[in-house]
């Protein structure tokens, strides 16, 4: 499986940015998939999941009403809004797949990750 993401950039805070995770390598629709994000110094934590079918779909606390997870099974793509951008969002974006269909939160319980995107919000 290969994972390929992209769409980070510099922005102000109150900007938008859209990340966008194309998927290769086996069948899209059967999996789970998620966005992560390590900023410096800290660990990789959960930003948002989203089911197989993208009928469900999860999102950290920090993150909340501002980004928006969503996934195009055909195209083998998955997406992630990011509206009214903070400082404290800056880190490096990764997205994540498992074996498996539900959402999961923790990096372990995922199996294949992207090489990341850097994102930065200025002040």
């Amino acid at each position: 499986v290969q994972l390929q993401a992209s769409g980070g950039g510099v922005v102000q805070a109150g900007g938008s940015l859209r990340l966008s995770c194309a998927a290769s390598g086996r069948t899209f629709t059967d999996y789970a998939m998620g966005w992560f994000r390590q900023a410096p110094g800290k660990e990789r934590e959960f930003v948002a999941g989203i089911s197989w079918s993208g009928g469900s779909n999860y999102y950290a606390d920090s993150v909340k009403g501002r980004f928006t997870i969503s996934r195009e099974n055909a195209r083998k793509m998955m997406y992630l809004q990011m509206n009214s951008l903070k400082p404290e969002d800056t880190a490096v974006y990764y997205c994540a797949t498992r074996d498996g269909p539900s959402i999961r939160y923790h990096t372990s319980e995922y199996n294949y990750w992207g090489q990341g995107t850097q994102v930065t919000v200025s002040s």
